[in-house]
């Protein structure tokens, strides 16, 4: 029987680096597939439809929910962001590893229904300095923010449930010791 892909799911708050990791991730394992969720939220200048995100409409996102196509969904910040199950399944099940860049709930859902999958958490430095990196990249509305910092609280309560924590007070060393793990847990039988 061939072997089945691993999944491995990067998470932290928002601005504390998870997608600055991912991104150098990919480059480094090109055999991973990387697990595009579902958003209603709109699309930022810098993204592309279907590789960062699929942009969809509340419409077509609560269809996909009443069909029970997603493996986790949330609503937060008035949006929603899921995954879907046929993406996962098919993926693991041809032996290729997933690697997914998920807020905690998703990650952690994810465990629920995928015992086996290897959840990383990327941990700012300090709480200060998480909020100095939200304030930096001037993407949010000031409401949008507090909500942010606010969500960022719940989820730093949450990272002794992950097996890996990574502080990331230096992106290269970061990138460095995630890549180390990944390519462990990728090699494994």
């Amino acid at each position: 029987m061939e072997k089945k892909g691993k999944i491995i799911a990067v998470s932290s708050p928002s601005g504390g680096g998870k997608t600055s990791v991912v991104k150098q991730i990919l480059k480094d394992f090109p055999d991973i597939v990387f697990s595009v969720s579902y958003t209603t939220r709109p699309k930022r200048s810098n993204e592309i439809n279907g590789v960062d995100y699929f942009f969809v409409t509340d419409e077509e996102f609560e269809k996909r929910i009443k069909n029970q196509e997603f493996i986790e969904w949330e609503r937060f910040y008035d949006y929603y962001y899921g995954t879907l199950k046929s993406t996962v399944e098919d993926n693991i099940n041809n032996g290729k590893s997933v690697l997914f860049e998920v807020d905690v709930k998703g990650a952690l859902s994810l465990k629920k229904i995928y015992p086996e999958s290897v959840l990383i958490f990327i941990d700012p430095p300090s709480f200060e300095e998480l909020v100095e990196r939200l304030k930096n990249r001037k993407t949010e509305s000031a409401a949008d923010l507090k909500k942010r910092i606010d969500r960022a609280k719940m989820e730093l309560s949450h990272k002794n449930d992950f097996e890996y924590i990574f502080v990331n007070d230096e992106l290269s060393k970061v990138h460095k010791n995630v890549k180390s793990l990944i390519k462990k847990i990728i090699n494994k039988e």
